[in-house]
């Protein structure tokens, strides 16, 4: 990444701007260095007054990228990369520069910013929010505290080091003299800009690394705060888009004349969902209010070539999946030599399974919305929830054909993401419904669509060997993938000659020393689109790799935490997590009669954590979830309370994927419509969760939204095994008939 220091001519620009009052702004021009640009810039101008949790940052000049906005007013403003989805980052992101330019929370304005070339990482996705930007934001933090310590010690003509930042304001010591930031923002636009300041000693920090409240909570318990689905500009107008559940199909015809004769109906044109290389067809119902569009969509009468698709199922599929675990597929990794160990005369005991889990989707409580508004110059404005403003530019510029700096997007709250925000094939589509219409149109999903149309989380099986000796040693270990990718059903130009590492996300990676090896994938062909789902494949491989770890356990005839700690000699993150559960769980000590205990880690690139699950058995058969022992490795934390959330959000998500409805197709679409067949977890469901965060300050720091989620299938069904005997290869299961 560039770390090459942009300036531009002050005269040039204050003729360009037409100042009339001043600011002070700085950013980094890159994720990796603390070179800044400083400049001046009309404050009036800017747009600062938007509605909580949606803005627009000022625009970019001279490539700088501007995260703080100090106005003579003594207002801040920060810009927050990062958009809100619920996990935390409109607190945590902008935490990291206030904590170093000594100004908590309630003194600033947040915005979140709109797709600015010189802002890099923009999205919000892989747990990378705070880990990705803890260090450089901090940075910026810290120029803008020293530029200002610097213009104020030249003003009171003292040594910079008599003077110190406090409350948004710098104070001589020796004198208790004191400057607001917004009386120093011109003086400090003038300074040098230091490349290496001083960060704050940890045991000095105010916000970082405490539970400190959330602003965006009162917003949200309020009503103030605003979503996709909240926008409104004048003259807008409203869009529901009949679209075909089966994928793969073509728009043959449809008949608009009832459609017509609703109240509020305006007109009906052609629209099209791109999604990677797939193109959808539709039919857009334009109408003055949404329930008028709603209702004109539904006295449509379409036809559609379905091309075939209409045969695919989710039964055949699956006989697919386990007629492809046969072959070999192409190596991940291999360590020793698994075949060679798997006929020793020490490999005793000898075992194989196949694991299965299904395809499900992100049933976000927001569902898919945008309001475009498409304008002459092929400029077009968007106002979306997305897990990017910059996700929204890439993939708007490919779709719409227009350069990236035609696109300006407005990314508000989201009312979750999961992944599936990672895509803007529904900004892409109102985009295009916009033009078609002359109009700014508001499309807005049903759950229906939602849940029917996708993209989901694809289906993955696992076929598993090993081999135990005589006296419990672990002698080999196979993990091989067979699922379709992600990739794959996105980009004509994807690789079936090399593994996905994507779709064999962790396996090889685990800390376990086993001496003999063996990863690989066996790539099978899918037409439904797939999109990631939070933790990505690990939510999936997860389930296998320490479900298989338990029945290698139980051929060694040695517990289960015991049997892993045994394999881990060396010190490691993973051996840290699973003492730290043995001691918080009471693993050592016996269960009521009835009970169960199962436990499961997994490490991947988002970061680590590891559970224990206990389980009771009810005299009707069914299985009680009592409790979730939590221990989540993060190494620094900025706020405890976050994490607990996000993990408590991450079991409670994986609970439901493990134990509620997976989408199943039949004649080429999904069966489940609605949260009466695609389950949430209710709240007299949810167990106790107990969430340990091992935080000792190290260098390396991990992520939070999404390592709850992996270990929760395994550990539960490990604790259903261990209760009633019963080993679960294949998810969801019923709790209530095990």
């Amino acid at each position: 990444m560039s770390s090459e220091k942009h300036t531009i001519a002050r005269r040039e620009f204050l003729k360009h701007t037409g100042l009339s009052g001043l600011a002070f702004i700085l950013g980094i021009t890159a994720v990796d260095t603390a070179e800044a640009a400083i400049t001046r810039i009309n404050a009036s101008s800017l747009p600062l007054t938007g509605l909580p949790g949606i803005g627009n940052a000022p625009p970019a000049n001279a490539n700088i990228t501007p995260y703080i906005i100090i106005e003579p007013t003594g207002k801040i403003t920060l810009i927050n990369p990062k958009p809100e989805m619920g996990q935390g980052t409109y607190q945590s992101v902008p935490s990291l520069i206030a904590e170093e330019l000594e100004v908590s929370l309630d003194q600033v304005t947040i915005i979140t910013s709109s797709g600015q070339k010189d802002i890099p990482g923009q999205s919000a996705g892989g747990s990378s929010s705070v880990r990705g930007q803890y260090a450089n934001l901090r940075k910026v933090g810290a120029t803008a505290r020293e530029m200002l310590r610097s213009a104020a010690a030249t003003q009171w003509g003292v040594p910079v080091e008599e003077c110190y930042a406090e409350d948004a304001q710098i104070i001589h010591r020796p004198s208790g003299k004191k400057l607001g930031y917004g009386d120093l923002a011109s003086a400090a636009a003038n300074l040098p800009v230091p490349a290496n300041p001083v960060l704050k000693d940890p045991k000095d920090f105010k916000i970082l690394g405490k539970s400190v409240a959330r602003p965006d909570v009162p917003l949200k318990v309020n009503g103030k705060a605003v979503y996709g689905i909240d926008m409104e500009v004048p003259g807008m107008v409203y869009a529901s888009v009949e679209r075909c559940p089966v994928f793969g199909s073509k728009l043959v015809s449809y008949d608009d004349t009832a459609t017509l004769k609703v109240k509020g109906v305006i007109k009906t044109v052609k629209a099209e969902r791109v999604l990677g290389k797939n193109r959808y067809e539709g039919v857009a119902v334009i109408a003055e209010n949404y329930w008028a569009a709603l209702k004109g969509r539904r006295a449509l009468k379409v036809q559609w070539d379905h091309q075939g698709f209409d045969s695919f199922n989710t039964k055949d599929y699956e006989q697919h999946l386990r007629d492809l675990a046969a072959n070999d597929g192409l190596t991940v990794k291999d360590t020793g030599d698994f075949n060679k160990a798997m006929t020793d005369a020490d490999a005793t005991h000898k075992l194989e399974a196949l694991y299965e889990t299904p395809v499900v989707a992100h049933a976000t409580m927001e569902p898919m919305n945008c309001l475009a508004h498409w304008q002459e110059g092929d400029k077009v404005d968007i106002w979306t929830s997305c897990q990017g403003a910059d996700i929204v530019k890439r993939e708007l510029a490919t779709t719409l054909g227009i350069p990236a700096d035609n696109i300006t997007p407005h990314i508000s709250f989201l009312g979750g993401g999961f992944g599936r925000r990672l895509a803007a094939d529904y900004a892409g589509e109102a985009a295009g419904i916009s033009k078609a219409i002359g109009k700014p149109v508001k499309v807005i999903w049903t759950r229906e669509d939602d849940i029917q149309l996708g993209p989901f989380r694809p289906m993955t099986f696992s076929a598993m060997k090993g081999a135990v000796s005589a006296d419990g040693k672990a002698l080999a270990f196979q993990h091989k993938v067979i699922s379709p990718s992600i990739s794959a059903t996105k980009s004509d130009k994807y690789d079936k000659t090399k593994p996905d590492r994507s779709m064999t996300e962790g396996i090889a990676d685990q800390k376990y020393e086993i001496p003999n090896m063996h990863t690989a994938y066996v790539f099978a062909d899918i037409h439904i689109p797939m999109q990631p789902w939070r933790s990505v494949t690990s939510s999936t491989l997860a389930f296998a790799h320490e479900c298989f770890i338990d029945e290698m356990a139980v051929a060694a005839g040695k517990d289960p935490l015991l049997f892993r700690l045994d394999m881990l000699t060396q010190d490691s993150d993973t051996k840290k997590v699973l003492n730290k559960l043995r001691e918080v769980s009471n693993w050592d000590k016996p269960l009521p009669k009835g009970w169960g205990r199962g436990v499961a880690q997994y490490e991947f690139f988002a970061g680590l954590c590891g559970q224990v699950v206990e389980v009771s058995t009810r005299t009707d058969g069914s299985i009680k979830i009592e409790k979730v022992h939590c221990v989540i490795d993060l190494g620094t934390v900025v706020n405890p309370d976050m994490v607990r959330l996000n993990t408590e959000g991450a079991i409670i998500m994986g609970i439901i994927a493990a134990t509620k409805d997976a989408i199943t197709f039949e004649k080429g679409q999904s069966i489940q419509t609605n949260f009466h067949n695609n389950r949430m977890l209710r709240i007299n469901e949810v167990p106790q969760v107990e969430v340990h965060v091992l935080a000792d300050g190290g260098p390396k720091i991990k992520g939070v939204g999404e390592p709850g989620l992996p270990p929760i299938a395994p550990a539960l069904c490990n604790a259903v095994f261990n209760a009633t005997g019963k080993r679960i290869r294949k998810l969801p299961f019923n709790l209530a008939k095990v």
